[in-house]
Parts: structure tokens; sequence; C-alpha cells
């Protein structure tokens, strides 16, 4: 049994998993939601009160719900990561806040870092050279992972949402090659932020499988065997 399919036939980890990513992924990017509320409005848990929220923290949680399920799903179907695809979890993510669709068609910045992404008309040039580079690229995993993580970064190729959708492209590409998932908790923030700013390629890549690894750990305690 693959670890995608393992995923997708226990629920109790399938709900485990995407609230963690969500929580996780959201509160990084400044979202407000605890755990239990985010698990509350994924899973419609009624039984739990949520007040004082902006309507935008929440739907941040149902999207990023929904773009997970569209990475299992492009996963099950052995669709090719492409333009289309990579869109699509963008759209998805920003559903109901800013409803973007595309590239971005403005210059953006990126907060807490002196890296100026590159101008709106040069995005789809480069993310056709990316995604032909990342098809292409058979270095190892971790490492490619890493790579493509920063470059993205460097990119920022969509108005917003960037940081959530680079992210899920890390677990597609884990789950692609049937290694553990990571989920890169908000308390080590500043930690992932660094191995951002710094370029560190190699650092990344190291932390990333040490989470990989953690979390097959953790997917064997739901009873996840090879």
């Amino acid at each position: 049994m693959t670890i995608l399919e393992f995923i997708l036939s226990h629920q109790e980890y399938l709900e485990d998993l995407i609230t963690r990513c969500t929580y996780h992924s959201n509160a990084i990017e400044g979202n407000t939601l605890t755990y239990a509320e985010t698990y509350a409005i994924l899973y419609n848990d009624n039984s739990f009160k949520i007040e004082g929220k902006e309507p935008r923290e929440i739907y941040e949680a149902i999207n990023h719900k929904k773009a997970l399920e569209l990475v299992f799903k492009n996963l099950q179907n052995n669709d090719e990561l492409d333009e289309r695809f990579i869109k699509k979890l963008n759209e998805t993510i920003n559903r109901d806040i800013k409803n973007t669709e595309g590239y971005r068609a403005v210059q953006v910045f990126i907060q807490g870092s002196e890296h100026i992404p590159p101008e709106p008309e040069k995005v789809p040039n480069l993310m056709m050279y990316y995604i032909y580079n990342y098809n292409h690229d058979e270095q190892d995993i971790f490492e490619k992972i890493a790579r493509y993580h920063i470059e993205f970064e460097k990119i920022h190729p969509f108005e917003d949402g960037n940081g959530r959708t680079c992210r899920l492209l890390l677990n597609y590409e884990l789950l692609k090659n049937n290694l553990p998932p990571v989920v890169i908790a908000k308390e080590d923030r500043v930690k992932y932020f660094e191995f951002l700013r710094n370029n560190d390629i190699t650092g990344l890549a190291e932390w990333l499988k040490d989470l990989s690894t953690k979390e097959k750990e953790r997917i064997e305690k739901f009873g996840y065997k090879e």
C-alpha cells in the first residue's frame, strides 16, 4: 500500500494530516485560527463555537483543505505537474478572498525580504522554464524540492497565496515518490524563512528530509506499514 493510498483510506490520519497542514500553513501567513477552530471548520464540529474571527480566515481554512484534496486527486489521476494544476491550486486557495485567476499582473514585494520578485510580464516565461526544469530534474528528491521551493518563492508568480501553494507542491512531489508528507509548523516559521532568505538549498533539503522522517513515525502510529 502506498502512502497516498493509506492516507485516503484511513479517515483518522486523513483528518489529522489535513488539519495540521491547513492550520500550520495558514498560521505561517498570519491566520489566527486555533488548531481546534481549524478542525471544527474543516470537519463541521458544531459543538465548537468560533467567535471574533475574520471571514477571510475561515475561507483560508476551507480553501486550503480543498487545495490539498486537489493535490490528492491530481496524484490519483497520475497527472503531470503543469501550469494548469499550479494555477488551479492557487485559485482554490484564494477563492472568495481575492478570486485571482492565473499569474499576477502586478509587481509584488515579499514582506521581510530584500529580494524583489521579477516584473509581472516576466512571470509566464519564468514559470514555463520552471515547470520544464522541474519535470526533467532527476536529482535527490529532497534537494529537488528544496531547490524548486526556493525558486518558486523568488518568482512569486501569484498576487497572493504563493507560500501556501508552494508548500502544497512540496507534498505533491513527496507523495508522488511514495514518501511521507511534511508539515512545516508555525513554530518553525523563522527557521523556515531563514532557509528561504539565505537560498540555503542544502539546509532546507536536510530539514525537509527530517520532517518527512518524523511524519513517517506519526503515520505508523495510525497503523501504516510498508
